[in-house]
């Protein structure tokens, strides 16, 4: 049987392998280029409306002769909800606040120096005082700036976790805060470091439903 051979109709050149290693280069170039605009262009929106140094927050929380009773409602409903028992919790502004206060800390800091509620609004949104840590773009430093101001906090249910919140405003007075950083800033999960506690997981993935009312925020175990 006679063998076919294929012979190359064009000519060989090796400048197409080296064409097609410059558009590479080019390409991974322009890519690493807009990373780098893009973080500085952060850098420089979050500089608009921070400061230096932190300021204290001033909250309303329970007084320590009610923290005992206090823990213990929060014991009982925690029972409830990990035994499947139907159960409900209401916190009110001095109770979320206390929350906050004896929350463990989940190695990203306390929330009690970036948090302060001081108003429910029916529905879902919670507002509060806020002084929010930012690095600086030499992150390297570990230095921080602050946005200190107010803001809204939405609170949902995540089917997998539970309860979450999650940042739809923030105000600095006489400073403008960026709509594109506020959107960015809103897929940051406030409750997810709890909820891979050992400790609070379970309680938490048994709350089904979460409602803010004028007399506090009410979690249920039903839905």
């Amino acid at each position: 049987m006679t063998k076919i051979i294929k012979e190359p109709t064009g000519s060989f050149s090796p400048f197409y392998g080296c064409a097609i290693m410059a558009m590479a280069a080019m390409l991974f170039g322009g890519i690493i280029s807009w990373s780098a605009y893009s973080f500085l262009k952060q850098d420089s929106e979050i500089a608009k409306f921070t400061v230096d140094q932190p300021a204290p927050l001033a909250r309303q929380s329970l007084p320590a002769a009610d923290q005992a009773a206090f823990k213990a409602k929060l014991n009982t409903f925690a029972e409830a909800a990990t035994a499947g028992k139907p159960a409900t919790l209401t916190l009110s502004i001095a109770e979320l606040n206390t929350l906050i206060e004896l929350a463990p800390d989940t190695g990203y800091g306390n929330y009690k120096d970036m948090i302060a509620f001081k108003a429910l609004k029916p529905g879902d949104t919670l507002m509060g005082d806020v002084c929010l840590p930012f690095n600086t773009a030499k992150f390297w430093e570990d230095k921080k700036r602050y946005a200190i101001g107010e803001a809204a906090f939405v609170l949902d249910i995540t089917k997998e976790a539970g309860p979450d919140l999650h940042v739809t405003a923030l105000s600095v007075p006489g400073k403008t805060v960026n709509d594109g950083f506020i959107q960015t800033l809103s897929s940051s999960r406030w409750l997810t470091p709890y909820q891979k506690l050992p400790a609070l997981a379970p309680t938490l993935k048994a709350i089904k439903k979460a409602t803010v009312t004028a007399e506090g925020v009410v979690l249920s175990t039903t839905p």
